[in-house]
Order: C-alpha cells, then structure tokens, then sequence
C-alpha cells in the first residue's frame, strides 16, 4: 500500500520509536497500544524522529499492555495528519538532519494499520535498524573519504615558507593518520554490508561496530581536515 510511493518520492516516512527516556532497546518502548474493539488507542511521546515534522507516514512502535521486553511490541503505520498527532520540531546541531518530538494523544489506530501480527514487532524493528546502521556507517566513510581529499589537495596548494604545506611533516602525519583511519572504517563498513546482504547472524554486532568505528574516524577526520585548512 505505502511502498510504491515512498520508493517514487511521492511520500516520505519515518519510524518513531525512541521516548524521552532515549533508550533504543526494546525496553525502551514504553508506549501502550490500549485495545478498544477492532482497533488501538495511542497516547505517548516520541522523539528524535527523523523529519518527524515533514513526513506523511509514521512507523509508530508501541506495546500490548503488560507486556515486557522484546515482547508484545507493535508497529503502526499512521498517516501524519492522523488527528491527536501533533509534531514539534527539535532544534539540533546538523541541521541538514532535521528531528522531531511527536506526540500522540488518544490517537485511534485502525486494526489494518498494525505492521505483521500483534507483538511480533520487535524483530522487524530490530533488524531496520540493523540495517540503518550499516547505511549509516558508509555515509560516515564516504564524510571521512572527502574530508581526506580535500585536506590533501589543499596541502598540495596551500604555500608556506616557499613550500607547500604538504612537505612538512606534521602535516604529512595529519594526512598518513587521517588515511588509516578511512581504509579502516572502509573494511569496518564492508564487512557490516556484506553481512547485511548475506543475512549473517552477527549483523547486530557488525553494523553497531562498523557505525560506531565509522563515527570515531569521520569525527577525527573532520577536526584534522580543519586543522590543516588552517
């Protein structure tokens, strides 16, 4: 129903499941989806939703009533101008990467909104997100990736002292770190994607090593890249 469009860019979508706690594990989710006759009643806030401002669908995790763990977790699909759904956008740092706070009060679901069977959630979640990381950590590589080119092209122009800044040696450990720092994150990312497309089962710890591997070594690249520019 919903795929077509979002794969022509007619419709955008989000997954909301993080709550104010900021906890991204499955006991995380505290949200209770009340059954009342066919369908489910929402009340809650998410935050930390990508573009949870601008979407027109909402992947809204939340859980049957006494149910714990990985457990009884529910994922909704919800038209955004659903009425009780009210997006508050937050103010972040990159803001190339917008965030939203949405909450949800007394939001009636529909039976035919609910993603799968009831309860059984979590493992679809988990694994989308599984696979957000591994994408995650190739966009990080290739942030790396650029912040090394563009500090070896300017080392080559840049001219001080008569010479370019590149023969001097503290820059040309600049560059020589910030080069292993990439081809590492490079086999990190490989590796996590290759396990994604081969559903290996050790694609939860790959992906979280790979993106995390990929965050320390794009950071580290970017705080080098302004310090030979200088």
């Amino acid at each position: 129903q919903y795929l077509p469009g979002i794969a022509a860019g007619d419709a955008t979508a989000t997954v909301a499941f993080v709550e104010p706690s900021g906890r991204w594990d499955a006991s995380g989710i505290e949200m209770v989806a009340h059954q009342q006759g066919d369908g489910f009643i929402l009340n809650g806030t998410k935050t930390f939703v990508i573009d949870g401002h601008t979407a027109d669908l909402l992947i809204v995790a939340a859980r049957r009533d006494g149910s714990q763990g990985v457990e009884g977790v529910h994922l909704f699909v919800l038209p955004a101008n659903t009425p009780g759904i009210e997006p508050r956008l937050l103010p972040t740092m990159d803001q190339t990467r917008k965030q939203a706070q949405i909450i949800l009060r007394d939001v009636r679901v529909p039976a035919a909104a609910l993603i799968g069977n009831q309860g059984d959630g979590w493992p679809i979640l988990s694994q989308t997100l599984d696979l957000a990381a591994v994408a995650l950590s190739a966009e990080q590589l290739g942030g790396a990736q650029r912040c090394l080119d563009m500090s070896v092209d300017y080392a080559k122009q840049r001219v001080q002292f008569g010479r370019p800044i590149g023969s001097f040696q503290a820059i040309k450990h600049k560059c020589a770190d910030m080069l292993l720092r990439v081809e590492s994150a490079r086999s990190a990312s490989y590796y996590a994607g290759w396990a994604a497309s081969v559903q290996n089962p050790e694609l939860p710890a790959l992906a979280s090593l790979a993106k995390a591997y990929c965050s320390d070594a794009y950071f580290h690249c970017a705080a080098e890249t302004l310090q030979i520019h200088g």
